[in-house]
């Protein structure tokens, strides 16, 4: 068993820098399950399970923060934890103003723990939501009504009085109490006399389900076994003095699924098991993954390369090489598919924040808000996760705030006063497409064609609905009577498009006056690697991304017409596509001996267009590379790959040439 270490004699210098990191993950991590667990007790009966889970992580945080030094973090959880400890003993009633103190704590802590890390934090009055805390715990706050109301025992639980030989020392003591903070199933103790446990202490009240056998063991790290006594509880129970070996407890004390006592760890205050899942997730830093990803596109390239050199190989006689090239193929895929999963995390991550959010902005805004999330695991590459919080967080703040009316306006115009925010993601094809969109006001045609003409821009009356909601993306639009510190419907609206526009990604906006509006959000899944068809525009080779293209067919005579003003266009089926002629818009010109055109149909942002090419000259994966960071920015490109014979291809940005064909 190893050595405890007594808090209060000096110990020789070690260095914790190491460990800060692991410290501030676990912490930022901590914090949000916090959070997530007071939302949900938010306005609703909160059990015993859920106090006791908050509970364990602000312990935790205090914990990590006192070993660290960090005196302000280790106050302020101090005083959360003494709320929480007698939340969840039944001696106050959960009220809204104590989780509000709470959340704000929360917030509190994240910034203290920023500016213990790396000096990034802002600067709050930790003190002063401290002593809130504090008001907050005091027994005053409970109701009259509320204090006269025994709390009812949990199922299977029994209460039992606890006493500690004469022997035990203080430190022993403060260990058996810190057992019952850290494993919330073990259940509840408070002095026998009442108060609030403390080390002087030597009789306890325990209200567990725990049989006694098990609970002696647990103590067996911080008191043997001949200095616990357990008997039944009584109101005036005399003080018992610990004479002999306690009774032991076995399969008649309760422990009716034999289950062996907890173990306690060598070295380390017993805990509660770790759920499951956390025993099967390893932290590893970002850059090492984005480096396996790097070597891993790196070995898709020479893949790419040995099959290019040996496609023309004789499979009678070099069947081994064929084959073995046919297994590097699959292995090859297979192990990108593996690697790029490790990026991809779930929806979830980002759509975690809002609720927060939504909670604060209703009671600020006087109105009643209701979040609903749809298609949380859904997963998203992780770089384009980050990257695309903050337009979701505009879109959201303008939906609370400019979208939903006020309940009397609501209730006025005959719908209920609580508004309704939808977020939702999902895969389609190729794409993630994700949704944020609400049952409110929605879009005021008149008002926007009103202050269009009024900044001088070319509208008409008889423009279509979606023609006037794309006004909104102009850059400084907006409708709001009054520009709110919160968001202006509008207000910004052109970087969040900008934004998505650099990741790749299309947005759609869809309204209907008094009944709400919806934004629409398309984004490839990943930007590392992906499948390509590679075509032969005149002497170059250029890659389209597999998941646009619809279908290819040869040009017949006749199918090509001209139309004045907008250039040529192909039938296809009962549809005339618009045709860009990649050798013109690439200047890349077609030798004197190329065979009849090609066309690919390509699709993006719910249209189509139809792309004239010479040669299809396969498909593969492809690993891209960021033209702008190594080059410049060259349009209607979105990016390059390295072919297998060594060549530079470029990757073609189907939603820019469909923009470029609809204005």
């Amino acid at each position: 068993m190893g050595e405890m270490i007594n808090p209060g004699m000096p110990q020789a210098d070690f260095d914790l820098a190491p460990f800060h990191a692991a410290f501030f993950d676990e912490a930022g991590d901590n914090l949000a399950s916090m959070e997530a667990l007071l939302l949900a007790i938010d306005g609703a009966p909160a059990s015993d399970d859920d106090l006791n889970a908050v509970f364990r992580v602000a312990h935790s945080i205090k914990g990590g923060a006192a070993t660290f030094g960090f005196a302000d973090v280790t106050a302020l959880t101090h005083e959360m934890e003494t709320l929480l400890d007698r939340l969840r003993r039944h001696e106050l009633a959960l009220r809204p103003e104590m989780i509000d103190a709470l959340l704000q704590s929360g917030d509190a802590l994240r910034q203290l723990l920023a500016r213990h890390r790396d000096g990034s934090g802002d600067d709050v009055d930790s003190e002063a939501l401290a002593a809130r805390l504090k008001t907050l715990a005091k027994p005053s706050v409970l109701a009259p009504s509320e204090a006269s109301v025994a709390p009812v025992l949990p199922v299977g639980h029994r209460v039992v009085r606890l006493t500690l030989g004469p022997g035990v020392d203080d430190g022993a003591v403060d260990g058996v109490l810190e057992l019952f903070r850290d494993i919330g199933t073990l259940g509840s103790i408070e002095p026998a006399d009442g108060g609030t446990p403390s080390a002087s202490h030597r009789q306890f009240k325990v209200v567990t389900a725990s049989p006694e056998g098990e609970l002696i063991d647990l103590f067996s790290f911080h008191v043997s076994a001949d200095q616990v006594a357990f008997a039944p509880w009584s109101e005036k129970g005399a003080d018992t003095q610990v004479t002999g070996e306690p009774p032991r407890a076995d399969a008649a004390d309760g422990s009716a699924d034999g289950a062996a006592p907890t173990p306690a760890r060598s070295g380390a205050r017993p805990q509660s098991p770790a759920p499951a899942a956390d025993s099967g997730t390893l932290r590893v830093a970002v850059d090492k993954i984005d480096l396996l990803i790097n070597l891993v596109g790196e070995l898709v390239i020479t893949q790419s390369m040995l099959a290019q050199q040996t496609q023309h190989v004789d499979p009678v006689r070099h069947g081994l090489l064929v084959s073995g090239m046919a297994e590097l193929e699959r292995t090859t895929r297979h192990l990108q598919e593996s690697v790029m999963s490790i990026r991809m995390i779930p929806m979830s991550v980002v759509f975690s924040r809002f609720p927060r959010m939504i909670r604060d902005l209703g009671a600020r805004l006087g109105k009643q808000l209701d979040l609903q999330v749809a298609g949380e695991a859904t997963e998203l590459d992780k770089g384009l996760v980050e990257k695309i919080i903050d337009p979701l967080t505009h879109l959201v703040r303008n939906s609370a705030d400019h979208g939903i009316e006020t309940p009397p306006q609501r209730l006025a115009a005959g719908k209920p006063a609580q508004g309704s925010i939808l977020l939702s993601a999902a895969h389609q094809g190729g794409s993630i497409l994700i949704e944020v969109s609400d049952d409110g006001a929605g879009l005021s045609r008149r008002r926007i064609l009103d202050k269009a003409r009024s900044r001088g821009l070319a509208v008409r009356d008889d423009m279509t609905d979606a023609e006037v909601w794309a006004l909104i993306w102009e850059p400084g639009f907006s409708t709001a009577e009054t520009l709110s510190d919160v968001s202006g419907r509008g207000v910004g609206m052109d970087v969040v498009k900008r934004n998505i526009a650099d990741l790749g990604g299309s947005v759609e906006l869809h309204s209907a006056e008094g009944k709400g509006t919806r934004v629409s959000i398309r984004l490839p899944l990943t930007l590392a690697i992906m499948d390509g068809m590679l075509i032969g525009v005149g002497g170059e080779t250029y890659v389209l991304p597999l998941a646009s293209v619809v279908e290819s067919f040869q040009v017949r005579p006749g199918r090509i017409g001209t139309i004045a003003g907008s250039g040529e266009v192909v039938h296809v089926r009962d549809d005339y596509l618009p045709v860009v002629a990649l050798d013109e818009l690439f200047e890349t010109p077609r030798g004197d001996d190329a065979g009849a055109a090609l066309m690919v149909v390509v699709e993006a942002e719910g249209r189509r267009i139809a792309l004239r090419v010479d040669d299809l000259l396969g498909q593969q994966q492809v690993v891209v590379k960021n033209l702008e960071r190594n080059y410049r920015r060259v349009p209607n490109v979105s990016g390059a790959t390295i072919l297998g014979d060594g060549r530079v291809a470029l990757i073609i940005d189907v939603i820019a040439l469909v923009r470029r064909m609809r204005h």
